[in-house]
Order: structure tokens, then sequence, then C-alpha cells
């Protein structure tokens, strides 16, 4: 069995491109450990990452719509599905390595909070230090979850780590999340705001749907597309300069219509309560918080950092039941 990990890590050598990450020239992990006898380094770091249970509660937190009535609203989960499908996608088409690709993408929002970005923001400026989603889930995979973290490899932490914010992935893997991180929520956020009603097809940015498409289809496939061609022979992932101005103006119209002040965003200032509420709370009762870290990963004055471990791994439906417990008075019973 040893012989077919082998194999697997000399087809890397053979079909990818000189300038992929391979799994047998890792920085290896944080804790020696046995290799596997049938899977690549980043093969298991995929494996761990997606049998975790952070990684199961992304299903029940908010990507942008707080407790939206459908079944059809992307959630966290879905996001990461989405963001996993098209960094693949270029990956194959870059013959980059697919499961280097495949670990960050499933990774990088581990450490998301409930009720999304909301969420974050409160944590920010609750927390001594502030708090930023992607320092989240690098704190997820290195120590909160299993025994004392994941122990995943330095590339595949690296690229979480670094899939937003000012400092870019050592990896061109990483850097490929990065760009369809942005590609992915873009495009499944306009159609969340037209299913929801935020948006009509009307008010879309004509000159930025001409350029990209008028479906969500064709704009994923123009935006890949340009990304291929721009990083095929370049030192980085990139995409053009057309591309990434598109792409900026895009951003900036959700902003100024769907993520902050909409219709969508209505119950966001009640989850941030709710939020602020449970921290004060817990800070004043720490003897109350389930989970986190062992007492002793912790020095005395880091009640916050606890506080914040616990509540940011809640999903939105188990934040709302411990409010509704600790805060709301409950029937008399006999």
């Amino acid at each position: 069995m040893v012989l077919l990990r082998r194999q697997l890590e000399e087809l890397e050598e053979t079909m990818l491109s000189p300038r992929a990450a391979r799994s047998g020239c890792s920085r290896g992990r944080e804790r020696a450990e046995a290799e596997c006898d049938f899977r690549t380094a980043f093969q298991r770091d995929r494996d761990r990452i997606i049998h975790c249970k952070a990684f199961r509660r992304l299903k029940h937190k908010t990507q942008v719509f707080i407790a939206p009535e459908g079944d059809h609203y992307r959630t966290r989960l879905t996001h990461t599905l989405e963001v996993s499908q098209i960094a693949r996608t270029a990956a194959r088409a870059l013959r980059l390595n697919e499961d280097l690709t495949e670990a960050v993408a499933l990774g990088h929002d581990l450490g998301h909070t409930p009720f999304g970005h909301a969420g974050e923001a409160v944590l920010n400026d609750l927390l001594p230090g502030g708090f930023r989603h992607n320092e989240q889930s690098l704190r997820v995979v290195a120590y909160l979850e299993g025994e004392g973290g994941l122990n995943l490899t330095w590339e595949v932490r690296d690229g979480i780590h670094k899939h937003t914010g000012p400092e870019e992935p050592a990896t061109l893997e990483g850097q490929l999340v990065r760009i369809c991180d942005r590609i992915a929520y873009i495009n499944h956020d306009i159609d969340d705001a037209l299913r929801g009603g935020i948006l009509r097809l009307e008010d879309l940015p004509r000159r930025e749907m001409d350029y990209l498409g008028w479906t969500g289809s064709r704009r994923i496939n123009t935006m890949v597309r340009d990304l291929i061609q721009n990083s095929f022979n370049a030192p980085r992932i990139t995409t053009s300069k057309e591309m990434k101005a598109v792409m900026d103006s895009l951003r900036t119209f959700m902003f100024a219509n769907v993520y902050v002040g909409s219709a969508a965003k209505s119950e966001e200032q009640k989850a941030k309560n709710i939020i602020k509420m449970l921290f004060q709370y817990y800070i004043k009762h720490p003897q109350e918080v389930d989970g986190g870290l062992p007492a002793r990963e912790y020095d005395e004055d880091a009640v916050e950092r606890r506080v914040a471990d616990y509540l940011a791994g809640m999903t939105d439906r188990y934040i709302i039941s411990v409010f509704e417990k600790i805060f709301l008075p409950r029937p008399w019973q006999s």
C-alpha cells in the first residue's frame, strides 16, 4: 500500500506543471506523523477537513441572508462547495495540484461566525486585538478541532489563512482559491438577491453584465476563462486588468445594494445584539462555556478569546436557541 502513495506522488511529478505544489515536497506538519499508505499528504488534509465538526456546521451558517425562508439560498457550506468546484476546474486546466486546491477551498471558511459578516463585525469590535474569519479558520484547524488541531500541512494552512487579507498565499493553489472565492460569492450573491427580490434583473449594472454575461453560468465561465488565460504562463494567479476592474465594480455595486442596508439585512442589528449580549454574558460566566481549547491552552487573561472561539463556532440556529434559553423567560410549570 505504501507503493500506492508513492505512485501518486510520482504521477504528480509527471503530470503537474513545474509551478504546482507537490505533496511529496510539502513543508510538512507541525507534529510529525507517519504517512498514509494510499493517500498523499494533501488528500489526507482534504479528508480531515471534510470529516471535522466545523465543516458540518457550515450548513447552518449564514452566507448573506440571515435565516432565509427557502431551501435554495446559499449557506456557508454551499458557498464552500461552489468555491471548491470552481477552483478545481481552474486547477486542472492550469495543471496545478487539485488535492491541495480542494483542501484549501474546503477549509477556507471554517472560522466564519454565525450570521455571516455581521457576526464577524461584532466579534471584531468585542475581542481585544480584533476578530478576522481567516485567522479564525486557521485557529480551527490548528487548535480547536480534533485533539489539538487537525495537524494539516503547511501549504494548506497557509492557503486557508491567506485566502483573504493583505498577504498572498505562497502556493499558486492558494492564490487560485483566493480569487475563486470572490468569483463564487459575487455570482451566487447576485443569484440569491434576485431570488429574494432584493434586486431585479434590470437593476444589475449593464456595463458589467454585458462584459460578463447576464446569467450566473455565463459570468462564472467568463471569469474562469479569463483567470486561466492570464495565469497559464504567469508567475502568479491573476486575472486581466479589465476583469479585475469589472469584478471590483460589481463588488462595489453589491455592497451598495445588497450587503449594506438592504431589506435582506433588516435583521442584522438583532443578530449583532445576540452575539454582543452572549459575549458579555459568557465573560461574566466563563464556567458555562462549552468546548474550545483545553484550559492549559489559555492564560488567565484569555477568557475573551475562549468566549470568541465558542461563539464563532455556533451555527445561526444554535446561537438563537442559546440566546432564548439564557435571556427569554420560559413558561412556569408546576
